[in-house]
């Protein structure tokens, strides 16, 4: 059999396509390899959208290339849909060049590359990649479900329309469907992705729920209209079982308000909010093609907290827009401030080709950008440590929570525990944590527990939170 070896790169979207792009090849007789060195053929599932991650992935390239003299070498993925024609003629280090526009084609790519031949193609972006995948990235029982491909919200300083095309959404059956599945595997913790999950069953052509709703044929016409997520969010909660939900990436211009009752009806679908807010300044808020302003964002987050007090929120700030005075920045700081996140993360700008911002004027020095950054950073570390706190403690008593274990850390620390028992520790997330963006639940137990408990990857233990650190919480065995 050819091996294989997939070096995967970027978002949970593109994680997605690498599971599928995964298990096309398994499903057509490729077997694959657990390292680069073991493998044939070694498939960069690059990340295109900003430059940092566009070097990264390059640099994963062109060092393979140099390690493996003798190996096929693949680019695919959002850098290769971005810039195939580029890279066709300045690039030969890649032997193929695959897009992400149809990830079916991937099995035939790679059966020209290993036969000699240079193969390149970027399919058109039709419809959501999606399917029943072999082998999940994830950690143990969680998984990333995907919504819905491209975005039409042409925010002025992002390539995703370019690399993805527009917005397309799943049929709400087709998701249902895999979600069952994922389930029926033992998987709890369900990701529904997408770059704009407000937008879900709005883009041009969707026909998400297939003309089946007799329900809101029948409703007055005076009544609003319910938005296509809510309505994906109550078939979701029609399946039987014991899971997590968690909603990733809304956009805050058109932010699904009718889907709080839903949450509230249904504890399985988290009050985790991932809103990408960016500015906290109306002038650069417009600039990026934004049609809110802050106060409007204020408001949003205080009606999220009046129906969830203990509400999770996500955000990010781009820092360094084109025109971004340092009043304008200091407006985001004090926006930051403002709405007072569990969790953000902040980006200088990259200036990225063919976008509206590539070529506005008032750039912003590269080192100014990044102050702002560090300056926006500093103040979320001390919001994340007083929210991280209140999760520890209510009004005295130490809260309990239900935790997602990925790893366990068998080397015992700082040598034997009370009574001459060997400490250990496992790394997990509480509901408010969504994987790999956010902190960690680190639980100390001691050897005897580890099976009394359950303690193992994927399992699902409970647990007395005990301290705050950094990014972190720390609690003990509980139950």
């Amino acid at each position: 059999m050819t091996k294989f070896f997939l070096d995967q790169r970027g978002c949970a979207k593109n994680q997605v396509d690498g599971e599928i792009i995964i298990s096309n090849l398994l499903a057509q007789g490729w077997k694959q390899a657990s390292s680069a060195e073991d493998a044939d053929l070694i498939i960069i599932n690059s990340c295109g959208f900003i430059e940092s991650a566009k070097k990264e992935s390059l640099d994963a390239l062109l060092g393979a290339r140099k390690k493996y003299k003798d190996k096929k070498i693949i680019l695919a993925g959002c850098l290769a849909q971005r810039y195939a024609k580029v890279f066709k003629e300045e690039l030969p280090e890649a032997d193929g060049i695959f897009g992400n526009g149809d990830l079916s084609k991937v099995a035939a790519l790679a059966k020209k590359v290993m036969a000699g031949k240079r193969a390149v193609e970027t399919p058109a972006q039709r419809g959501v990649s999606c399917g029943e995948r072999l082998k999940l990235l994830s950690f143990k029982n969680s998984a990333y479900v995907k919504i819905t491909e491209g975005c039409s919200n042409h925010c002025s300083f992002c390539a995703i329309p370019l690399i993805r095309g527009e917005l397309r959404s799943r049929p709400a059956d087709d998701i249902i469907k895999e979600i069952k599945s994922l389930i029926k595997r033992g998987v709890f913790e369900i990701n529904l992705i997408g770059q704009d999950l407000a937008a879900y069953g709005t883009g041009k052509g969707d026909d998400v729920f297939e003309q089946k709703s007799v329900e809101k044929k029948s409703k007055p016409a005076s009544e609003k209209k319910e938005s296509p997520l809510c309505g994906l969010l109550k078939k979701i909660s029609r399946l039987k079982g014991n899971f997590w939900i968690r909603l990733l990436y809304i956009h805050p211009d058109h932010f699904n308000a009718d889907i709080l009752e839903v949450l509230k009806k249904d504890v399985r679908i988290l009050p985790y909010f991932d809103i990408p807010f960016q500015s906290g300044d109306d002038k650069i808020i417009l600039a990026m093609n934004r049609k809110n302003s802050a106060e409007n964002y204020k408001a949003l987050v205080k009606e999220i907290r009046s129906a969830f007090p203990a509400a999770a929120l996500r955000t990010t700030f781009l820092a360094g827009f084109p025109g971004e005075s340092q009043e304008a920045a200091e407006n985001t700081l004090n926006f930051l401030k403002a709405v007072q996140p569990d969790w953000s993360g902040a980006f200088p700008y990259s200036k990225e080709d063919d976008t509206p911002a590539f070529s506005m004027k008032r750039q912003v020095p590269k080192k100014t950008a990044q102050e702002r950054v560090k300056a926006l950073q500093a103040a979320q570390e001390k919001i994340t440590q007083e929210r991280l706190l209140s999760r520890v403690k209510n009004g005295g008593a130490f809260l309990e929570y239900t935790v997602l274990v990925e790893e366990i850390i068998d080397s015992p620390k700082d040598g034997a525990a009370k009574d001459g028992e060997e400490e250990f520790f496992a790394i997990g997330r509480a509901w408010f944590q969504a994987p790999e963006v956010d902190g960690n639940v680190v639980i100390r137990f001691e050897k005897s527990q580890r099976a009394a408990k359950g303690v193992q990857e994927g399992a699902l233990v409970k647990v007395r939170a005990v301290a705050a650190s950094g990014v972190d919480i720390y609690a003990e065995l509980s139950g």
